[in-house]
């Protein structure tokens, strides 16, 4: 079906060095977009491009901190340049710091704040004027569950992560009528690098008490892959969506949903 088609689009996923944003990246890749990614040091980008390698992928990868207004300035304009105007800008860079709130500093909130919520605003910021110029495009800002609920010791990820959905809202809103579509996808739990002190056994062998926790809270009874992301990221950077706008799409083994076990 033509409609899933990435054909000809110049796609930047941010922080596609691994985890979701490469699973995502390769899925734009091997749907024939032009994959470009950035990471926050040399390092990560090197070990990303060989990644892309390993799976048979040609990304190009930039070093550039998406906090950095001037940085993702600069970078666009190179992108523009070297590959073409961005078509599909995935917000997916982020951080979590596990933290009691009140054992928090202002500091460490504001860490969070500036990666998850105002770097996608700059990133979108910087992309839209090329999108509106081009006749369309598409901005995934990638949510999470703790965009609708809470939970001990993530105040300041669930705070940028609830802003991230009003934000994705507000974009659909006020750029739609320039055939710009903007929409959220949210994981739920999934199995990345940042998750794994989570799902590490403890030192007697049995497993972590939060691994317990998720299976019985996710009606799929496991956690998510990265791989799990890729439809549904496709889906929402193709023309399949163009009538979708301002959406959370949530793929998150039906927590949400749940409930929870009757007694």
């Amino acid at each position: 079906m033509n409609a899933f088609s990435l054909q000809g689009k110049v796609a930047w996923i941010t922080g596609a060095s691994y985890g979701i944003g490469f699973a995502i990246a390769k899925a734009y890749a091997q749907c024939g977009a032009a994959v470009v990614f950035n990471d926050i040091n040399r390092e990560l980008v090197d070990k990303g491009l060989e990644a892309y390698h390993q799976v048979g992928i040609q990304a190009r990868g930039y070093v550039c901190d998406v906090t950095h207004e001037d940085e993702v300035a600069s970078l666009v304009a190179q992108i523009t340049q070297e590959v073409g105007v961005i078509d599909i800008l995935v917000n997916n860079a982020g951080i979590i710091r596990r933290i009691p709130m009140t054992e928090m500093s202002a500091a460490e909130f504001r860490m969070v704040i500036d990666v998850d919520l105002n770097a996608p605003f700059i990133c979108a910021k910087m992309v839209i004027p090329g999108m509106i110029r081009k006749g369309g495009g598409k901005i995934i800002n990638i949510c999470s569950m703790m965009s609708e609920l809470g939970r001990e010791t993530v105040s300041a990820y669930a705070a940028a992560k609830g802003g991230l959905k009003m934000l994705t809202r507000n974009i659909a809103s006020e750029y739609g009528s320039y055939n710009i579509q903007c929409n959220g996808l949210g994981p739920g739990y999934i199995a990345t690098p940042q998750t794994a002190p989570l799902r590490e056994k403890q030192s007697d062998g049995n497993p972590h008490p939060f691994d317990s926790f998720i299976l019985a809270k996710t009606p799929a009874n496991r956690w998510g892959t990265p791989e799990d992301l890729m439809g549904p990221a496709v889906f929402l950077a193709s023309d399949a969506s163009n009538f979708v706008n301002g959406h959370i799409l949530y793929v998150d083994g039906g927590i949400l949903a749940y409930i929870g076990k009757q007694p």
